[in-house]
């Protein structure tokens, strides 16, 4: 999988969040985009995976030398975020079934997951009933786990306990080999690990001085 930003700009209303981004991540590499809380890491990674479009500019991807249009990424992409739904009303073995239906897993059976999650416990418990912990491990797993070329992860330690850190970066590195990882993150032992880095404030847009005549 690679991926191919130029020029790319994205404004809310009439404020630019970034703007003449030009990079472009490749197969088998780790990066991190890095920024302070709302400095548009996240509106990256939204972007990157399709869920959001550029204001201006373009993305483009690619695997095996072939071009993949937006609207088929969704066949390469594993995605977890704070912003991301889970389904609610299902058992934890229910939402890995589910999941199933679309993606497969790398080298572990559904079955499987559960332990892989130390959520063994919780297999027929409702997800709505699950901690904040608990929920983050369950997003994680499933990107994680999920059979894809590229792997986007938003803040991805965010409500795990020093114990679920340690089981965030176990598993990452069990699962990052011939992948695309893109992490967005603002804490240094969630990218340590990373191959590069972008730091999205060096691309804020900044207006020009109007100087009156």
């Amino acid at each position: 999988m690679q991926i191919k930003l130029t020029s790319l700009g994205k404004r809310f209303n009439y404020e630019w969040i970034f703007r003449n981004l030009s990079y472009e991540f490749v197969s088998g590499k780790a990066y991190a985009v890095l920024g302070h809380n709302g400095s548009g890491k996240s509106t990256l990674l939204s972007i990157l995976s399709g869920y959001q479009l550029a204001s201006e500019g373009s993305v483009a991807y690619a695997a095996h030398g072939k071009e993949i249009p937006v609207e088929q990424l969704y066949q390469h992409l594993s995605l977890a975020a704070p912003y991301q739904d889970l389904l609610e009303e299902f058992t934890l073995e229910e939402m890995i079934q589910f999941h199933t239906r679309f993606k497969r897993l790398r080298g572990v059976t559904p079955q499987q997951l559960p332990d892989l999650l130390q959520l063994q416990a919780a297999r027929h418990k409702l997800v709505r009933d699950f901690s904040s912990g608990m929920r983050q491990r369950l997003k994680l797993g499933l990107a994680l786990y999920s059979d894809t070329s590229l792997l986007l992860l938003d803040e991805p330690t965010t409500n795990l306990d020093q114990a679920g850190v340690a089981w965030y970066l176990e598993h990452l590195e069990q699962n990052r080999r011939n992948r695309l990882v893109i992490i967005g993150s603002n804490v240094p032992h969630e990218y340590s690990f990373c191959d590069e880095q972008l730091p999205i404030n060096q691309f804020h847009y900044k207006a020009p001085d109007r100087k009156r005549g």
